[in-house]
């Protein structure tokens, strides 16, 4: 059994307005057995596409390497953005040694509203994924109930809009006010997302009317909404 932990602690400062949660990245960036373009920071592998998307939107010219370059870039641009990050997995055992959601068990969550708490200035969080088993906001779900939260449907559009409520008392800050924090549930970067992609209406609209319309092209019309 493989034991699978994040190699990343959560990046989130002072001003952080959205928070992007995920699970967990493919174990090679555990073990340190990286590609060539592999990136040594969060959502760093070249076959997630997060950071694609992001250079794609704001003309970028990311690296994409193992540099520290690389990664100095893509921390520049969240703390510029005032973006974190806060995978909600810690760790989880796999039977097989793969980036599958999945083939998660014996899984331990991070304590996320914790983050949140601590961090007034959060008003968002990006989950990069749905609610499908052992995704982000399925952790998500299964991990507020334990504060006694709970999320309210906003918009059942994709991306889907939920809501939930941080009361005064359970705040760790002097605000006097409830706070409302919105989630988005973007479509996954992953590649195995892109037959859910192909099915959904609103994609193959878009595809009918131009033919060169791509996966990658709906994800960037997505994500240029909130990245």
């Amino acid at each position: 059994m493989f034991k699978h932990r994040h190699p990343y602690k959560p990046f989130i400062k002072n001003n952080t307005k959205k928070l992007i949660v995920g699970t967990l990245p493919p174990p090679r960036f555990s073990t340190g057995e990286l590609l060539e373009k592999d990136v040594n920071f969060c959502y760093g592998s070249y076959y997630n596409s997060l950071w694609l998307y992001i250079d794609k939107i704001h003309n970028l010219g990311l690296r994409y390497d193992n540099s520290q370059e690389a990664i100095n870039e893509r921390k520049q641009f969240l703390i510029e953005h005032r973006i974190g990050v806060c995978d909600i997995v810690e760790s989880a055992e796999r039977e097989k040694i793969d980036a599958s959601d999945l083939g998660m068990q014996n899984i331990k969550l991070r304590d996320v509203i914790s983050y949140v708490k601590k961090y007034p200035s959060i008003e968002t969080i990006l989950f990069t994924g749905g609610n499908s088993k052992n995704g982000p906001e399925y952790f998500f779900r299964r991990h507020i109930k334990d504060y006694g939260l709970k999320l309210e449907l906003v918009s059942n559009e994709i991306p889907r809009v939920h809501q939930f409520v941080i009361p005064i008392e359970a705040q760790k800050s002097a605000s006097k006010k409830n706070r409302i924090i919105k989630t988005v549930s973007l479509t996954s970067a992953s590649g195995s997302a892109n037959r859910a992609v192909g099915s959904m209406k609103k994609y193959q609209e878009l595809k009918n009317k131009n033919p060169s319309f791509s996966t990658f092209d709906f994800r960037v019309m997505q994500y240029r909404e909130f990245l």
